[in-house]
């Protein structure tokens, strides 16, 4: 799907290396070829595998087998490629129970699935995106909308916006110049200075709102979460669907209790 976005891929470790003793090469290495999945549809070949991660071929096989025997990559069901293996999910939970946003977020977040009854979303933020760390789903949701590690744009989002708002405006003009500013639908704003606007308006307001903007018939109000020095951590994300709300409806029942909702995890940092 067009709309999930990935970390870029690693830089060359040779690169990286330079002047930095510390650096080790083959961890770099390995790191670009599990990253080569980033963008896969599917299983990967060897040959797709060198391509992706920009090294040879002979060293794409060293490093797919000692991957292999450690259990971070498989060969795929049909044995037509390979997958990245399921040591990889011990590392996902890893972060979500060691994270100590995600652990003051999650109780807070099963509350307000219960006040508001729709998809309810917690992000941590990464600059240009937002990753998706806890997922409450509702009645309309698809396979790649309940994924954790799902990540979405800052400047079309209502978490996106709501993260964007906290920042200096210099630091915010910067971000969307770095940012791939597309047309998920037709109602996305990609203009600059007119989403420069859109988050001056979610800096007054306190939260975010976006009318069919990434999602089509969907509605989302979004809050960020901030640390102790005001900069931003991550953003609830609340949505429901326009056949059954209203915009301004919405936003008048949602918001409310997504700013209590961060103000409570804000508190608890």
């Amino acid at each position: 799907m067009a709309n999930i976005l990935r970390a870029d891929p690693p830089a060359s470790p040779d690169f990286l290396a330079e002047g930095d003793r510390l650096f080790v090469r083959a961890v770099g290495r390995a790191m670009q070829v599990l990253s080569a999945f980033h963008k896969a549809s599917g299983p990967l070949s060897l040959s797709e595998i060198a391509r992706l991660a920009q090294v040879d071929r002979s060293a794409a096989q060293r490093l797919v087998h000692t991957l292999m025997t450690l259990g971070y990559m498989r060969r795929s069901p049909d044995d037509r490629g390979y997958l990245p293996g399921l040591r990889m999910l011990d590392h996902t939970l890893d972060l979500l129970r060691l994270d100590p946003v995600v652990q003051k977020a999650t109780p807070v977040l099963l509350e307000l699935r219960k006040t508001i009854r729709e998809r309810v979303d917690f992000s941590l933020y990464d600059e240009t995106r937002l990753v998706y760390a806890l997922r409450m789903q509702s009645k309309r949701e698809t396979f790649y909308a309940s994924l954790v590690g799902h990540s979405v744009p800052s400047y079309c989002t209502a978490g996106g916006r709501a993260v964007l708002a906290t920042l200096p405006e210099a630091e915010v003009r910067a971000l969307l110049t770095r940012s791939s500013l597309i047309a998920y639908t037709s109602q996305t704003e990609t203009d600059p200075e007119a989403l420069l606007d859109l988050i001056g308006q979610a800096r007054r307001d306190g939260f975010a709102v976006i009318v069919d903007e990434f999602v089509q018939g969907e509605v989302a109000i979004g809050v960020a979460v901030t640390g102790h020095d005001g900069r931003p951590l991550g953003a609830i994300h609340v949505a429901g669907s326009l056949s059954e709300w209203t915009p301004e409806e919405f936003a008048r029942q949602a918001s409310p209790v997504a700013i209590e909702a961060a103000g409570a995890i804000n508190g608890s940092l």
